[in-house]
């Protein structure tokens, strides 16, 4: 069972001073009544196209992602490499509903895919969903409503440019991973992914459904997933997480009167979490398993499924991932020992990628000993560099 507390290994890749603004930045993130009005001010200020540039691009921006550009991003790539430890580079601008916005991101998610079949130290792509087509027609869709006519060609444009990035992703021979989205229209995305697995993983899995199991049905999907794919002869690529969006599908529920389809505590969120791994690990053959956390007990029990199972630590059935700027830690220790490990590395234009830095900030507040951990680390680093400096 591994500690994930060896600083030197986790930080190596950080300088004196990186690691000086990094501790400022997540002592900020401990108050969350300086985060709560810091979120607000900043939605103000987008709102209002106040410059923002200046003061969050040398900050949190800097921290969490990796430039404003695919080319910007790629000296971390770089970076994370000399130490092991691969990345995946993610547009992480959210949807605006506009066909041009929607064109623009399709695009560049194309450009990240070929960019990759060309990088080693680049082992996924990624998209959000949401990027490529309004969440009206998802609804619509998952609800089992008709679609009028200009829904219904939309829904074709979005459903060609999903198979033509799942293609793109095949021949470059790059697995791609389709992050999962709000649960009320979760059910059209599913079906879409689902029939891309089932052209595009017939020999080894290039496409990757996302599994929140947060939610209370997913561990029932996944095994019905399962049999699917051992029927119809398909491989199955999973993305484990924890879920992203708990209080605003609680919200939701409790305004439309439906059940919570969210675990009602962090335990059942983190049993089902473990119980789909240890399920997929169950049925290798068909299942690869990239794992999507920072919690450390998932991270161990994964590791140690492997050694019992006599799987080796590189085995490609088996990936680890955790955030840019969270948890390096984990990363940096489980690339030091030879497992499959990847950052995710977000990208796009400063003002674009705000609601992502948002969630980021208010996530390190949220979480539960998150922060504090980071912190911990980071303290225990500078000291250790201090005392190792002197004569």
């Amino acid at each position: 069972m591994y500690t994930f507390n060896n600083t030197e290994i986790a930080f190596a890749w950080r300088t004196n001073r990186e690691l000086r603004k990094a501790h400022f930045l997540f002592k900020t993130i401990a108050q969350p009544w300086l985060v709560s009005m810091g979120s607000v001010l900043l939605r103000i200020a987008l709102a209002m196209r106040f410059p923002i540039a200046w003061i969050v691009k040398p900050t949190i921006f800097s921290h969490f992602v990796g430039g404003e550009t695919l080319a910007q991003s790629l000296p971390t790539v770089d970076a994370l490499a000399k130490y092991g430890v691969k990345s995946i580079l993610d547009y992480s601008v959210e949807g605006k509903g506009t066909a041009k916005s929607q064109e623009d991101a399709y695009n560049e998610i194309l450009s990240s895919i070929r960019n990759a079949a060309h990088n080693p130290n680049i082992t996924f792509s990624v998209f959000k969903p949401t990027g490529l087509i309004n969440v009206d027609i998802l609804t619509k869709l998952s609800q089992g409503e008709s679609l009028a006519p200009e829904e219904l060609s939309q829904l074709n444009v979005f459903k060609e440019r999903v198979r033509n990035l799942c293609s793109t992703s095949s021949k470059a021979n790059t697995p791609i991973l389709i992050d999962a989205e709000d649960s009320w229209y979760q059910i059209a995305l599913d079906d879409v992914v689902r029939d891309m697995m089932l052209e595009f993983n017939k020999e080894k899995p290039y496409v990757y459904n996302t599994l929140q199991m947060y939610r209370t049905d997913r561990l029932d999907f996944l095994k019905k997933a399962y049999d699917d794919a051992v029927t119809n002869g398909f491989k199955l690529g999973i993305k484990f997480v924890r879920g992203a969006y708990m209080e605003k599908e609680r919200e939701r529920a409790k305004k439309m009167g439906y059940p919570s389809p969210i675990h009602p505590t962090k335990d059942d969120t983190d049993k089902a979490f473990n119980d789909g791994q240890e399920f997929a690990f169950s049925h290798l053959d068909t299942i690869s398993i990239f794992c999507g956390t920072h919690n450390e007990k998932s991270v161990n029990k994964l590791c140690e499924l492997m050694e019992k199972g006599g799987v080796s630590k590189d085995d490609s059935r088996i990936t680890f991932s955790q955030l840019l700027g969270m948890s390096d830690n984990i990363s940096f220790m489980l690339g030091h020992l030879g497992y499959n490990v990847t950052k995710y590395i977000p990208y796009g234009p400063v003002r674009e990628v705000m609601p992502y830095l948002i969630r980021r900030a208010q996530e390190n507040t949220s979480v539960k000993g998150q922060t504090s951990r980071e912190l911990l680390l980071i303290e225990q680093e500078l000291n250790r560099r201090k005392t190792k400096s002197k004569p």
